[in-house]
């Protein structure tokens, strides 16, 4: 990974707490939750089954979105 994506990272890490340990990470972005990035600069599709047992999870009329600031940045900086 190059150095400014893991700076980036670091930071972005520092800055909530993840319920789920940070398995993306920790897993080097192999386990990944199902989302899609539609163009929005400040949240994803969220296409898990139960998006409900996410709290990044936000419930709107027609589908539900991401809001988890790492999952959001390796959608986005790193195409996953």
């Amino acid at each position: 990974m190059e150095q400014d994506y893991q700076k980036e990272i670091e930071k972005i890490i520092g800055q909530f707490n993840c319920p789920k340990d940070l398995i993306c990470y920790k897993s080097g972005f192999e386990v990944l939750c199902k989302a899609q990035d539609i163009g929005v600069e400040s949240f994803l599709i969220c296409l898990e089954e139960d998006p409900r047992k996410c709290k990044f999870s936000l419930p709107l009329e027609r589908g539900d979105i991401c809001e988890c600031p790492l999952r959001i940045y390796i959608a986005k900086k790193l195409n996953k």
